[in-house]
């Protein structure tokens, strides 16, 4: 299958330079090569979905499945590169690698943790959580927000709704961090077989908590995946077991990302900022709402969506895609799109018409969505109150970004500002 020509202008995928700032790559590939077949730093060749309109199509198609089986089939008759880690997936059947009706099944039994009522009645304890972190560091003057503070807050806050108890949390943000700081062998800060221990930790310890749980429920989300079970739902113990692994994960390192990449939007867009903290500081909930939205649009945590496969020969944006082929919609790509979005490139938190795909769309929509919006606006409207002269501590240039596929989060963001006191008190030399 012959690949996109390459003009001389082309842009490199997948490099440092490029995760640093993807964006002007994306924008080539929306205007040359909107549907673009790439070799990925796997060596599994797929498609690249640029253009916000072939983009939303293709989360909601449902001859894309989640299912890698599709691309595995193909992958062993031709020869290919499978895709990484789709030998194991019948160990891990989850919500981002199943379709209907396993996945309504599965997701039906999952939302009842995620309804509105249910997130507002666990705003306190968010608040509470981001208070402590904060804290932690308001009296030093300097900080680390990604691993002080945008990464420990949803760790705590989903082992909270998961039922993990408070003893075995501190666990539960050592195995994640392993998770977290993981990059491929071979490049700067990566742990050969991190990831790979950290999972097996956190679901042997989760198939052990199931089978506490069992002799005392509780009002957590891990004792109502036991109650459907015992009431006929058909959920198994791997069903129960992987599913609070995919809520843990998912729900973890994109609001790390959201909390992170935020933050740094914030810090580089001063005019930006200063409307938001007033807006704060003036009690207005409007622009906290808005921003957090213009936020998931302008560098949301999740840069390409999680893997699709055609079930059947289709078309996306005037390409053929054939039977077995990965599909990789790039929300980054999409949700900066100016045939979608007006002035696209600048950051308005004020911005109304704002459909963006930073939580995907279609039947996989990110479940956990409004319990990260939650946190997202506490950890915000919170910094912001508590340390108002909170300024980036780093050349930007010199700032990391974790090297992956999917998501997209620095490494650290140090930051200074003028010591606080626990109660936000400001202190004085």
């Amino acid at each position: 299958m012959p690949e996109t020509p390459r003009p001389d202008d082309r842009p490199e995928l997948f490099t440092w330079e490029f995760a640093a700032d993807p964006y002007p790559a994306y924008a080539w590939l929306r205007e040359h090569a909107p549907v673009h077949r790439t070799t990925l730093p796997s060596g599994v060749d797929a498609w690249l979905v640029t253009r916000y309109a072939d983009a939303r199509q293709a989360l909601a198609d449902a001859r894309l499945s989640k299912n890698p089986v599709h691309h595995s089939e193909q992958a062993h008759r031709s020869g290919r590169v499978g895709i990484p880690g789709e030998r194991q997936a019948d160990l891990m059947t989850h919500l981002l690698n199943i379709d209907p009706p396993d996945h309504t099944r599965l997701r039906r039994l999952v939302s009842k943790a995620f309804t509105p009522r249910r997130v507002a009645e666990f705003e306190p304890r968010v608040q509470q959580l981001t208070d402590r972190l904060i804290d932690s560091f308001a009296g030093r003057g300097t900080a680390d927000l990604i691993h002080e503070f945008a990464f420990p807050l949803p760790i705590y806050a989903i082992c909270d709704l998961l039922g993990v108890p408070p003893e075995d949390q501190d666990d539960f943000r050592d195995w994640a961090g392993m998770m977290l700081r993981h990059t491929k062998p071979g490049q700067p800060g990566g742990q050969r077989g991190g990831v790979g221990r950290a999972v097996k930790r956190i679901r042997t310890y989760l198939a052990e908590l199931i089978h506490r749980k069992r002799a005392d429920l509780g009002d957590d989300l891990i004792s109502g995946l036991i109650r459907a079970s015992d009431h006929g739902e058909h959920l198994t113990e791997n069903e129960a077991a992987a599913m609070a692994f995919i809520l843990l994960f998912a729900g973890f390192e994109t609001t790390v990302n959201l909390i992170g990449n935020g933050l740094h939007a914030l810090l580089r867009n001063p005019g930006q900022r200063a409307l938001l903290q007033e807006s704060v500081a003036r009690g207005e909930s409007g622009l906290l709402e808005t921003g957090v939205e213009e936020l998931l649009r302008y560098d949301g945590p999740v840069e390409l969506a999680t893997w699709r496969f055609a079930t059947r020969p289709l078309t996306i944006g005037g390409v053929e895609i054939p039977v077995g082929d990965p599909v990789l919609v790039v929300l980054a790509a999409a949700d900066r799109d100016p045939a979608r979005f007006s002035d696209e490139n600048t950051l308005d938190l004020a911005r109304a018409d704002n459909p963006h795909l930073g939580f995907g769309h279609g039947i996989h929509y990110c479940i956990g969505a409004p319990l990260a919006r939650l946190e997202g606006r506490a950890a915000l409207a919170t910094l912001l109150t508590r340390l108002p002269d909170l300024a980036l501590d780093a050349d930007p240039a010199d700032l990391r970004w974790r090297g992956g596929l999917i998501m997209r989060g620095l490494r650290e963001l140090p930051v200074a500002f003028t010591p606080a006191g626990p109660s936000g008190r400001r202190d004085t030399v």
